[in-house]
């Protein structure tokens, strides 16, 4: 999705928290932010299966774990189902026919073996049997997260310093630090609406970081401008913020509330589940004003974490001060 590039763009962010710190001193504060890595620290060895056994466990094709059915030649050459297909019937390592031959003797050895998640190094100290790891994984609450810039395919993960900092030197996301906004779009020509992302800008408060996404784009037949907030962790720790949009003009406003979704949802995710303000295009233009030729909003809005009374029990708003 090819970013659209904006006429002029203003903001206005206020800090009002005495504990809010700086993105860039926030970042520095994890001495080592890191990409992703498979590769087994020192401390996974010593919980692995003894490597000879992990290492036959290990289709010689795709080098991935093998899950049942794991297949053989008849020379006692294994490899995983999902290769079987792309070998067209030969074996990778003598070149033999492989017929339907099931290795059931190294599926039983995987049933025995209790594997630590793939995640150990990011700090996961979860141990599972063999075939319950792939599932764990999946979910698994240290997996790195993906990069949130939805102007491009961005392949980027990591862990949240990281992809600040990436977000920041790379895609040149602009930082602000606060839990209130005050922004201007201004498009010269708001008639040409494509499918694309208009601006991604990053708020740091409460000791977080969020990203507030505007864009346009179709929907059905009617081009729309959508604001949405993300949470960059996980959606456990989404819950426990709230965040307000408000758009408007000439004695008429747009008022949207919500809990901020985690960036393990995509952007498309949520921007096709329509959870944030959505502001049709007549209405956009009401709201800006004129001639109704330029595109002029202004969206003003504020992040607050809930926190639970503890006499009654109930979520009571802790706000910026």
């Amino acid at each position: 999705m090819a970013a659209m590039e904006m006429d002029s763009v203003e903001c206005v962010s206020s800090v009002e928290d005495e504990e809010m710190q700086s993105a860039a001193s926030h970042t520095n504060q994890h001495a080592h932010p890191h990409q992703y890595s498979s590769k087994p620290h020192g401390l996974v060895a010593s919980v692995l299966a003894p490597t000879s056994v992990h290492e036959l466990l290990e289709c010689p094709v795709c080098t991935n774990s093998m899950y049942p059915p794991i297949h053989q030649c008849h020379n006692g050459h294994t490899l995983c189902s999902t290769c079987k297909s792309r070998v067209h019937n030969r074996c990778p390592t003598c070149r033999q026919e492989l017929g339907d031959i099931r290795c059931l003797a190294l599926e039983k050895v995987a049933e025995s073996l209790e594997l630590p998640c793939k995640y150990f190094s990011l700090g996961c100290s979860e141990i599972f049997p063999y075939y319950s790891k792939l599932k764990h994984e999946a979910v698994c609450n240290f997996r790195p997260y993906s990069c949130p810039y939805a102007g491009s395919e961005c392949s980027v993960t990591g862990d949240i310093p990281y992809l600040v900092a990436h977000l920041r030197d790379d895609h040149k996301v602009d930082m602000h630090t606060g839990c209130t906004f005050n922004h201007r779009y201004v498009k010269s020509n708001p008639r040409e609406v494509e499918n694309a992302t208009w601006m991604l800008t990053v708020f740091h408060c409460f000791g977080q970081y969020f990203c507030l996404h505007f864009e346009a784009f179709q929907l059905g037949m009617a081009p729309v401008y959508m604001a949405f907030l993300r949470f960059m962790g996980d959606e456990t720790e989404a819950r426990n913020y709230s965040y307000s949009l408000e758009v408007g003009a000439n004695g008429r406003k747009l008022i949207w509330e919500g809990t901020p979704r985690s960036v393990r949802d995509s952007h498309r995710k949520v921007r096709d589940s329509h959870d944030g303000l959505i502001i049709q295009r007549n209405m956009a233009l009401f709201f800006s004003g004129g001639d109704r030729k330029e595109l002029k909003l202004r969206v003003t809005g504020r992040i607050w974490k809930e926190q639970q009374n503890p006499d009654g029990g109930v979520c009571i708003p802790n706000l910026c001060s």
